[in-house]
């Protein structure tokens, strides 16, 4: 059995409305915990039931210096950016757009979907850029479902979405060491997280589990300890999202949607998108205003990096 003691840090995600009635549960970053690994904010979103006529409408607003990768559970999201690219994407699939030196993008609930009603479940995180590679020339990527490695044992099957695993590399292109997984267990199934990533953590999302022989309790973040193989044990189906990776070369500045080593990089990018340097999204209007100042408690959170 493993030591409960293994567990570092237990969160429970913090709510936040984006507008339009639309809640997420942030989850990363807090103040008891900043970064697992590379990942620098993590958003769970729904499950939310949209009537007929109703969705999504996150208008289009900037990023620097980080990736996003976004993963659903349910429903379906349109992504339009400044590149140019428009790609819908649904439960099992994966987005990974890298922002480095600036990109725009937009997140709605596509037309047809809309005119249906439709249930949005899933996640969105973000992944801090090393330094070397802050400013990267943007782009994005999209694999279906069937494209990402599957790992399959007795009653347990971990879709990769990003990273290494167990051996198996999914083909996100990433920029450091890390993993993101979606993990199935049917009841009574084991699974076995070893100790190949430095910083590791687990959200349960379905079902119930038990780690070291104590209850992983669903929606809340779970830091594991670096050293030894961990053992979840599945009382039910279940379902839970694993990620973790090597923490960042050093400390990171977060300003709304900016992320950088530097803080005047941060305020280049806002003066940049106050003033509309950023480039259009084709077939976009509308934009998130800068905001007057940081939507958090503080205007600017620092986040930890390895030295």
């Amino acid at each position: 059995m493993v030591d409960a003691a293994t567990v570092e840090t237990v969160l429970a995600g913090q709510a936040r409305d984006l507008g339009d009635g639309f809640v997420v549960e942030r989850v990363l970053p807090q103040i008891a915990r900043r970064t697992v690994g590379p990942f620098v904010f993590f958003d769970r979103f729904g499950p939310t039931d949209f009537a007929p006529g109703g969705g999504s409408d996150v208008r289009p607003h900037p990023h620097i210096g980080l990736s996003t990768l976004t993963y659903l559970l349910s429903g379906e999201i349109l992504h339009r950016d400044s590149l140019g690219m428009v790609q819908a994407i649904r439960p099992g699939a994966v987005n990974w757009m890298t922002a480095g030196r600036g990109i725009a993008h937009s997140e709605r609930t596509p037309p047809a979907v809309r005119a249906a009603g439709s249930r949005l479940f899933g996640a969105q995180m973000w992944i801090g850029l090393p330094q070397q590679d802050e400013e990267v020339e943007p782009s994005f990527v999209h694999h279906e479902a069937d494209a990402l490695p599957l790992i399959a044992g007795d009653g347990t099957r971990v879709r990769l979405v990003a990273g290494t695993l167990a051996g198996e590399r999914s083909p996100v292109p990433v920029y450091s060491p890390l993993f993101f997984a979606d993990a199935e267990l049917a009841a009574g199934a084991r699974l076995v997280i070893a100790p190949e990533h430095e910083q590791r953590a687990l959200y349960p999302i379905a079902g119930k589990i038990t780690l070291g022989g104590r209850p992983a309790e669903t929606g809340k973040l779970h830091v594991l300890g670096a050293a030894g193989a961990l053992e979840l044990a599945a009382e039910e189906p279940a379902r839970l999202l694993l990620f973790g990776g090597a923490p960042l070369d050093g400390p990171r500045h977060m300003w709304w949607n900016f992320v950088s080593s530097r803080r005047e990089r941060i305020e280049q990018a806002k003066a940049d998108w106050k003033a509309g340097r950023f480039p259009p999204i084709p077939g976009e209007t509308e934009f998130i205003p800068l905001p007057a100042r940081h939507p958090a408690p503080a205007d600017d959170r620092t986040v930890p990096g390895s030295a």
